[in-house]
């Protein structure tokens, strides 16, 4: 059985994703980049109960993408991150109800609550860190701080104040969400 992690939604968390989509627009629009905001889980392998046994899955460690889609991708765990893209070049797989995605996306970023336990934020970590591509951000409800780490190497917080840029320049601008 899959273990879906959803965040529970308020009005703030549910702004900053429909701002961030928005703010990413134009490249989706020219196809430079596939987003998804809350629309579909990603998928791992490994027992959550054993965080080092977790990983994103490498599309180039799947011999037979049909096989795998047909006979192994609905038996993963997964995660559904409140945001996530992948830039044209990085490749995913999505099942046919556009509701599973396989791959390890450009960037990840999701919005704390006080209903996310801090074993699941912990978990979610160190999922997300397992992928050395991955950059992934992390933003507190109450606060306009943005922990952000690219892998497991944590880098510069950044704040909504700012417009906020990923390592691949594409940029989120957030401002008007400040608190």
């Amino acid at each position: 059985m899959s273990n879906i992690m959803e965040m529970g939604s308020t009005a703030r968390h549910r702004r900053l994703l429909e701002y961030a989509a928005k703010s990413i627009n134009g490249l989706f629009e020219r196809k430079e980049l596939i987003h998804f905001s809350e629309s579909a889980s990603l998928v791992y392998t490994g027992n959550k109960k054993h965080p080092e046994s977790c990983s994103l899955i490498d599309l180039k460690s799947i011999d037979n993408k049909s096989e795998f889609m047909e006979e192994i991708l609905n038996d993963l765990e997964l995660v559904t991150p409140d945001y996530m893209h992948f830039v044209k070049d990085n490749d995913f797989l999505i099942n046919k109800n556009e509701t599973r995605v396989v791959g390890k996306p450009d960037l990840i970023i999701e919005v704390w609550s006080k209903s996310n336990g801090l074993y699941d934020r912990e978990f979610i970590k160190y999922l997300y860190a397992a992928s050395s591509i991955t950059e992934h951000w992390y933003i507190e409800q109450h606060s306009n701080i943005v922990e952000c780490w690219v892998g497991d190497k944590r880098t510069e917080d950044k704040n909504l104040n700012d417009v906020l840029k990923t390592k691949d320049n594409i940029e989120f601008d957030l401002r008007y969400l400040k608190l």
